[in-house]
């Protein structure tokens, strides 16, 4: 059968390297899938099916260094992972039977105890029986924070698969930020991330959930859903009729051939290779710093990261030799070696090295504060109506008065002229029409906040190169948040820290430690982004696109915004529905529509004339190579995508989320109320684009950017 496409060169300068206890894997592999079930009589694999794929060898050439049964052990583990997708195939979606999948999956968890010795119920099917006993044989020897976070990644793995199934069922193909998040989870490279630990060193406990440690594994992730995409293509698509291919949904996006697809997804990949990279060498050792960690454990982050590194290189050379896909004209992963072997007849160091340094060069090579001219307002989709809050005169007035006596005045950063030209409350007002005149004031302090904040980071710090000074910074704003009542906040030295004392003083009374422990952690998660954002200020550097997106929900105070308009939901509503795959999918679709429709507005004012780098529409000039008129309809296509999501999901999935949980009436009508918050959100956000002067050409034109003349800080002032 003739290939789609060709493919490309890819990025992939570690070797792969081949365990010597390959031959001992297959052999163990083989006798354990077949007491398992799995071959002959199962309907899904046959001996030859099994021989074909080879999982000894990809497990061989993932992880090089460990030893005979660990090898085994891991292999059995890829064994069950290939064979429950195959499974699920030919039992769940070649039938398109969702309640028989459901009910698979719902029983899969059981088998899956925290506690090591607590009871399984008894298997009915080879994926059962596989997962009980590798369970069985991998905790004893993880710590209980392992466990429950494999358990997680094995959830999220088996779960969405139900989201490839209902795409299917619809015909429906994702837009690329919805697939690439869900990839993660269906596509089960955290997962293998897990394994990597166990072959080679658990990462300590005060790391795991930093984000270094994250964007490790998620680079790690997207590069090995990518590459394989790229080999699949021919049997997912064309056999098996798949949608979930990222090759796919680029060339579903662009409307562009399937070879001009496959070659954005090598880019693509290539790109989070290169986050990989710098993450490990910038941020990592930070991170190791910051928390403490003894050399043994620093020793196991390099040990594990090494670990990643190895299954890039491993993985890639897997798919050259695997019948499962089509490798018809690949390269090498190694293609400074001698020509010998699978694929290495057309190596060209030359060419590698040429096209990755100009792709790292070019993240580095942005020109601030160049003239852009006014920004260019494409059509924007808007299908909700506006409505205001009738408090908004009101709010304008409080919010004056607040600002000055907070000190957000006398800084230098802002002046009054600054202040009316942001019109905050105008925005509060359309993100909650219904809201009192207490609500709105309290509201609008906090969007004055994060806008002031927002401003403060780079202008302050970021002019003069002090990341100590900006961590310093953030570590004191969280302190202005206990979450003990009777605890006292220390004295505040800005007014970032009164305004954030006052405000947390007013929003969290009456609530209980851990009702204030999220509101905490969003605003910490949006001060942290700032400290990103200076970061590659200070280097010079355009971010990655998948992480700039991923990382401007944080930087725009998405998850500050969204656990205000939970508060006061209560209990009818369950913890677990918020973090229902269908749920986040719903609020990542409105956060990234307000962010991509926030860059289009501000792009003068960030590019021009402050010399940010943080945009969208630079994002994608930057990794594309082209012009502001060029990039700009990819981002405005995108953002239009994420709302067609949104509508999507209201209708398709958040009634089989009611419907899954059970959820009463009660609770029903939270979550449509819920869902009208969101459309306010968007709705009020665009509103407040078009009215204010913030964005406007003739406002900046007419102003002096940096910071205001004859101004000093102000002292304290009791609040």
């Amino acid at each position: 059968m003739t290939q789609p496409f060709e493919l490309p060169h890819f990025y992939l300068p570690h070797p792969a390297r081949l365990n010597p206890h390959v031959d001992e894997a297959r052999a163990h592999s083989t006798g354990w899938a077949r007491d398992m079930g799995m071959l002959e009589g199962s309907g899904v694999w046959e001996q030859a099916d099994l021989d074909a794929h080879d999982y000894g060898l990809l497990c061989a050439y993932t992880h090089p260094d460990c030893d005979g049964p660990a090898l085994s052990l891991i292999t059995d583990w890829y064994v069950w992972v290939f064979f429950f997708d195959d499974h699920f195939l030919e039992k769940f979606k070649r039938t398109q039977d969702r309640a028989a999948g459901k009910a698979h999956l719902d029983r899969l968890p059981l088998f899956m105890p925290l506690d090591p010795a607590a009871p399984v119920p008894e298997p009915e099917n080879p994926v059962e029986a596989g997962l009980a006993d590798l369970w069985a044989r991998t905790v004893p020897a993880m710590s209980a924070g392992w466990r429950r976070r494999f358990a997680l990644a094995t959830e999220h793995l088996l779960n969405e698969s139900m989201w490839e199934l209902s795409n299917i069922n619809e015909g429906r193909i994702a837009n690329p930020v919805e697939y690439i998040e869900m990839r993660r989870k269906v596509g089960g490279a955290p997962w293998s991330a897990g394994l990597v630990e166990y072959a080679t060193a658990e990462v300590p406990a005060a790391v795991a959930g930093t984000r270094p440690l994250r964007v490790l594994m998620e680079t790690f992730s997207d590069a090995v859903h990518l590459r394989n995409d790229l080999f699949s293509y021919q049997r997912e698509v064309e056999d098996e009729g798949e949608l979930s291919n990222g090759v796919l949904v680029l060339e579903t996006f662009f409307g562009c051939t399937t070879q001009e697809a496959a070659d954005i997804v090598n880019d693509v990949l290539t790109s989070r290779l290169h986050q990989f990279e710098h993450t490990a060498f910038t941020e990592v050792p930070a991170v190791a710093l910051e928390n403490g960690l003894t050399p043994a454990e620093t020793a196991a982050v390099g040990a594990y990261t090494k670990g990643l590194q190895d299954w890039q290189s491993g993985g890639h050379e897997w798919h050259l030799r695997s019948s499962r896909y089509m490798n018809e004209g690949a390269r090498s992963a190694a293609p400074w070696q001698s020509p010998s072997g699978p694929g290495t007849s057309a190596a060209d160091v030359g060419a590698l090295l040429a096209g990755a340094g100009a792709e790292r060069l070019r993240a580095h090579a942005h020109v601030p504060f160049r003239k852009v001219g006014p920004s260019i307002i494409p059509d924007i989709r808007m299908p909700f109506p506006l409505e205001l809050s009738p408090a908004l005169d009101g709010a304008r007035r409080h919010l004056r008065e607040w600002s000055r006596r907070i000190g957000f005045l006398n800084e230098g950063v802002w002046d009054e002229d600054k202040l009316e030209s942001c019109d905050l409350p105008l925005c509060a007002a359309g993100l909650d029409p219904d809201a009192t005149q207490e609500q709105l004031d309290l509201a609008s302090g906090w969007l004055a906040f994060g806008t002031y904040g927002d401003d403060y980071y780079p202008l302050v710090y970021g002019h003069r190169r002090d990341l100590a000074a900006a961590r310093l910074t953030t570590v004191r704003l969280s302190a202005c948040m206990p979450l003990d009542s009777g605890e006292v906040p220390p004295p505040p030295v800005n007014a970032m820290e009164r305004a954030l004392i006052d405000l947390w003083r007013r929003t969290t009374a009456g609530m209980t430690p851990d009702e204030r422990r999220p509101l905490k952690s969003a605003v910490d998660t949006m001060t942290e982004a700032w400290v990103w954002e200076l970061s590659n200020q200070i280097q010079n550097r355009v971010p990655d696109p998948v992480d700039y997106l991923e990382m401007r929900r944080a930087t725009f105070g998405s998850d500050l915004t969204l656990g205000l308009c939970r508060a006061g939901h209560g209990p009818a509503v369950p913890p677990e529905v918020y973090r229902s795959g269908p749920v986040r999918s719903l609020e990542n679709a409105a956060i990234d529509y307000a962010c991509l429709l926030n860059d289009i507005f501000s792009y003068q004012k960030e590019i021009e004339f402050e010399g940010e780098m943080h945009n969208a529409v630079l994002v994608v000039q930057n990794f594309f190579g082209v012009d502001y008129p060029t990039a700009l309809p990819v981002v405005q296509d995108l953002m239009n995508q994420r709302m067609r999501q949104f509508e999507h999901v209201v209708e398709h999935e958040l009634p089989v989320v009611y419907d899954d949980f059970q959820l009463s009436d009660e609770a029903r009508a939270i979550m449509r109320g819920y869902v009208t918050d969101l459309r306010n959100w968007m709705a009020g956000i665009l509103n407040w684009h078009r009215s204010v002067d913030r964005y406007k050409d003739e406002y900046l034109s007419g102003r002096v950017h940096g910071f205001l003349p004859d101004r000093a800080p102000a002292p304290p002032v009791p609040v």
